[in-house]
C-alpha cells in the first residue's frame, strides 16, 4: 500500500504544504480532466500531466534499465525520438511485472513520486526525462497523483527538480523539449517532399545551460565533443554568452586561472619580469608597420570603426597581440645599455576572430592570458630567456595541472609571424589523439627592433661616434587554454578531476549515515563533527568545506561534488565518530580509505600529494604510450589513425610539411570532401623536440625524410591538432 502520508511529509520538508485534493479513482487522464472539473479547492492555472515507463531492448543478461518520462499531457512523446536522444534502442512501455517489482505502483497511478520507491539495487540504472514546458512556466502548477489515482497534489516545477534531486542515486535526469521536436515533426509534414519522408528531428536538449538536472550524460569515448561542453557548464566551471565565440568564466573556473596566475607571476618576478599594462586599442598605422607580424594576425584583428553615430577619423584594432602596441614605446624608454635589459609582462585579455569552430577555451574569440616582452642586449641573454620562460610553462602544467608536456621548437612554417624562433610546450588528448600547443616562447631577433629602431650605443666602442646596435627581443605568452587541456586530459564520465593544485574546493565533508529514525541530537553531533573537521583542515592550510545542506541526499551530494571534480570527499557518520575516524573517498581512482580524526590533517595532506602526483604519472604514462616512432610513410597515418601522435625524421623543408598535410589528409578521407567545421584529418608538425630519440638516431647525410626522401635533420612530432 502506498505510504501518501509519507510522500506529503517528503514534499513538505521541501517547502510544499498544499494537502492533496481528494476525489473519485481517474483510470485515465481524460477521467482525471473531467472529475477535477468543477473540483473545489483547485489552483486557478495548473496543467495535467501523463508519467511514462518505458523499457529499452536489452540483452537478459543485463539489469532493466528502464525510462521514466514525466511529460505535460498534450505534450507530443515519441519514444523512437526520446530512444535516439537517450542512445537507447526500441523503447516500449514497461509490463505490469515492472511496474510492479521495480516501482511498486500500476498503470493508473504511475508518477514522479513512485521513482522514490524503486529498490537502491536498481535506482542506479533508471533514466529520467522531463518535459522542458513543465519547468519553464512558474506561474502555472504541476498536477500529479500521489502515488494513488484517488488525489492530486499541485506542485512547482522547482519541487519537481528539488524532489528528484533528492533520491539518493538518481542521477540520470534529462530536460527535452518536446514542444521544439513536435514542431519539427510538422514542418517536415508540411513540406510534401516527393523524396522519403525524413525522421522528425530529435528533441532540442538544453546543452549551454545544462538539459540535465544532474551530472553528465555524455560519454567521453562516445561523443567527446558533447561530453566536453557539459562537463564544463554543469561543473559550473563556464558559462555560454550570447556573442558567438565567447564565454562566461564562472568562479570554478577563474579559480584555475588564478592559481596560475600566482604560480607564473612568481616565476617571472623571480627573474626580474616587472608586471604592466598597456591600452587594448591598437591604430592601424601602428599595426601595420611590421609587416610579416601583421599578415600573420590579419584575417584574426576586430576592428573599431565607430564611436556612437560616427564614424572614427581612424580605425582601431582590438590587440590580438601587444608586440605593436609596447615596442614604439621601449624605443622611448630605452636609451642606453644601461636599461637593458628591460622585462614586462601584462594580465589582460586579447581578441582574435577568425576562425571555424569555437571551442570553450581551447579557441574563443576573446580570451585571458599573459604576454611577456623582454628586451636584451645580447642574443644569448634573449634566448636565456626564452628557454627559463618555457620551463616555467613546462612548471605550470606538470605542478600544477599534471599535465605532461612535450618541450620543442617550431618549424619555420608554424614559428611565431615575425619571430626568428618559436618554442613550444606540446600537449596531447587521448580521447581525441590529438596535439595541442600548450604555451610558447618566442625569440623576435632584432627584427621588431629595428622595425621600431629599439637601439643603444655599443659601450665596447671607442668611437666619438658609438653605432648603433638594435636590442634582441623576446615575447612569450599562455592563457586559458591551459584550462581546457586539463579538463579534456583528467575529466571522466561523472565530470571534472581536478588536480588538488587548483581546485578551489580540495576537500568536501559530508555527513552521512543518519535516517529518519535519527534524532535531532545525533544530527547536531555530526553536522558539529563535520564543521571541526573543516575548521581544522583549512587550519593546516587545506581548502576544505562542509556540505551540511539538509533537503538532499548524501548520494545527490556525492554527485554535486563529483561533477565539480573535487579531489577528495570526506564521510562521517555516527559509526565513524564511534571509531573516531572518516571514511575518505578519492575523485581520481575511487579509492577508499578510513582515517583516524587525530591525524586528519597529516593523512588529508598527504593523500592530496599523492592524488596530485598520481594524476601525473597516469597522464605521462598515457603520453609515453602514445608516441610512436614511425620510419616509413605507409605507418604514418594508420599510426594516426590509431590516436597517437609521430616522431618521424624529417628534412624541416616547408614545402614537404605541406606536402605532409595535404598527403595525411587525403590518406584519411580518401575522396570524401574534408568538413571545414571539423578539426583538420591532416598532420602538422607540432615541434621538433629537445628530447631526441637516440634508437635509432638520426646519421647525418644517411637518414631520410620519411615523405620527401630528402636528408633527414632531426626527428619531427607530427599529429593532429586542435
Amino acid at each position: 500500500m502506498a505510504d501518501v502520508n509519507a510522500l506529503v511529509s517528503k514534499l513538505s520538508s521541501l517547502g510544499f504544504n498544499d494537502p492533496p485534493v481528494e476525489h473519485a479513482a481517474a483510470e485515465n487522464v481524460q477521467q482525471w480532466a473531467d472529475i477535477l472539473t468543477g473540483a473545489a479547492g483547485l489552483p486557478p492555472n495548473y496543467v495535467l500531466t501523463k508519467s511514462l515507463i518505458f523499457k529499452p531492448k536489452q540483452p537478459k543478461s543485463e539489469s532493466i534499465a528502464p525510462v521514466v518520462v514525466i511529460a505535460a499531457n498534450e505534450s507530443e512523446t515519441s519514444p523512437k525520438a526520446i530512444g535516439a536522444e537517450l542512445k537507447l534502442k526500441d523503447l516500449r512501455f514497461a509490463s505490469d511485472e515492472v511496474l510492479k517489482d521495480i516501482f511498486q505502483t500500476a498503470k493508473g497511478s504511475v508518477s514522479p513520486f513512485a521513482l522514490a520507491q524503486v529498490p537502491q539495487e536498481h535506482v542506479g540504472n533508471v533514466r529520467v526525462v522531463i518535459d522542458k514546458s513543465l519547468l519553464d512556466n512558474a506561474d502555472t502548477l504541476i498536477a500529479f497523483h500521489p502515488l494513488v489515482n484517488t488525489r492530486t497534489v499541485f506542485i512547482t516545477g522547482e519541487t519537481l527538480q528539488s524532489y528528484i534531486r533528492s533520491i539518493d542515486g538518481l542521477d540520470k535526469v534529462t530536460v527535452m523539449d518536446f514542444a521544439a521536436q513536435s514542431a519539427a515533426s510538422s514542418t517536415a509534414a508540411a513540406a510534401k517532399k516527393p523524396a522519403a519522408a525524413k525522421p522528425a528531428a530529435a528533441p532540442k536538449v538544453e546543452e549551454a545551460t545544462g538539459a540535465s538536472l544532474l551530472g553528465v550524460t555524455a560519454s567521453k569515448e562516445g561523443d567527446f565533443p558533447k561530453w566536453y561542453n557539459q562537463v564544463l557548464t554543469r561543473s559550473e566551471m563556464l558559462d555560454y554568452y550570447d556573442v558567438s565565440g565567447c564565454y562566461i568564466v564562472r568562479p570554478l573556473g577563474y579559480f584555475v586561472w588564478q592559481q596560475i596566475q600566482e604560480f607564473f607571476d612568481a616565476g617571472i618576478r623571480s627573474l626580474g619580469v616587472r608586471n604592466c599594462y598597456f591600452p587594448m586599442f591598437v591604430s592601424s598605422r601602428v599595426l601595420e608597420r611590421e609587416k610579416d607580424h601583421i599578415e600573420g594576425f590579419a584575417p584574426e584583428v576586430a576592428w573599431v570603426t565607430k564611436a556612437g553615430s560616427k564614424d572614427l577619423e581612424e580605425p582601431l584594432a582590438i590587440r590580438p597581440t601587444s608586440e605593436t602596441v609596447m615596442y614604439p614605446y621601449f624605443a622611448k624608454w630605452i636609451r642606453s645599455y644601461r636599461d637593458l635589459p628591460l622585462k614586462i609582462n601584462q594580465w589582460c585579455s586579447v581578441v582574435r576572430w577568425e576562425f571555424k569552430n569555437p571551442q570553450p577555451f581551447l579557441r574563443t574569440r576573446e580570451f585571458l592570458w599573459q604576454e611577456g616582452h623582454c628586451a636584451h642586449f645580447t642574443k644569448d641573454e634573449a634566448m636565456t630567456e626564452v628557454h627559463d620562460i618555457l620551463a616555467l610553462y613546462r612548471r605550470v602544467y606538470e605542478e600544477l595541472l599534471a599535465v605532461p608536456v612535450i618541450e620543442g621548437v617550431k618549424s619555420e612554417k608554424e614559428k611565431f609571424a615575425g619571430g626568428v624562433a618559436t618554442t613550444t610546450v606540446e600537449g596531447f588528448i587521448p580521447t581525441t589523439g590529438r596535439g595541442i600547443q600548450g604555451g610558447t616562447s618566442h625569440y623576435l631577433g632584432q627584427n621588431f627592433s629595428k622595425m621600431f629602431n629599439v637601439v643603444v650605443e655599443d659601450p665596447e666602442s671607442t668611437e666619438a661616434e658609438r653605432p648603433k646596435i638594435h636590442v634582441h627581443q623576446t615575447s612569450w605568452g599562455l592563457s586559458t587554454r591551459t584550462i581546457g587541456v586539463m579538463v579534456m586530459i583528467h575529466g571522466d564520465d561523472k565530470g571534472l578531476v581536478l588536480p588538488p593544485r587548483v581546485a578551489e574546493t580540495q576537500v568536501i565533508i559530508i555527513p552521512c549515515g543518519l535516517t529518519v529514525k535519527s534524532s535531532d541530537e545525533d544530527r547536531r553531533r555530526i553536522a558539529d563533527a563535520c564543521l571541526n573537521a573543516e575548521a581544522r583542515l583549512k587550519m593546516a592550510g587545506v581548502r576544505a568545506e562542509s556540505d551540511l545542506r539538509e533537503n538532499y541526499t548524501p548520494g545527490f551530494k556525492y554527485s554535486h561534488w563529483e561533477v565539480r571534480g573535487v579531489p577528495l570527499r570526506l564521510e562521517i557518520g555516527p559509526k565513524d565518530l564511534d571509531k573516531q575516524s572518516v571514511l575518505s573517498v578519492r575523485r581520481d581512482n575511487a579509492d577508499k580509505a578510513s582515517m583516524a580524526l587525530d591525524s586528519l590533517e597529516e593523512s588529508v595532506k598527504m593523500m592530496l600529494i599523492n592524488i596530485q602526483d598520481t594524476m601525473l604519472a597516469k597522464a605521462r604514462a598515457t603520453l609515453d604510450s602514445r608516441v610512436k616512432l614511425v620510419l616509413k610513410w605507409e605507418d604514418f597515418v594508420p599510426t594516426l589513425n590509431s590516436k597517437c601522435l609521430t616522431l618521424i625524421p624529417w628534412c624541416e623543408r616547408e614545402e614537404c610539411e605541406d606536402q605532409i598535410k595535404d598527403r595525411s589528409s587525403r590518406d584519411s578521407l580518401g575522396d570524401e570532401p574534408e568538413d571545414e567545421k571539423a578539426p583538420s584529418m591532416g598532420a602538422k608538425s607540432l615541434c621538433l623536440p629537445f628530447k631526441q630519440p637516440e634508437n635509432p638516431a638520426i646519421v647525418p647525410g644517411e637518414t631520410k625524410c620519411i615523405q620527401c626522401g630528402e636528408n633527414a635533420k632531426r626527428y619531427a612530432l607530427f599529429g593532429r591538432s586542435y
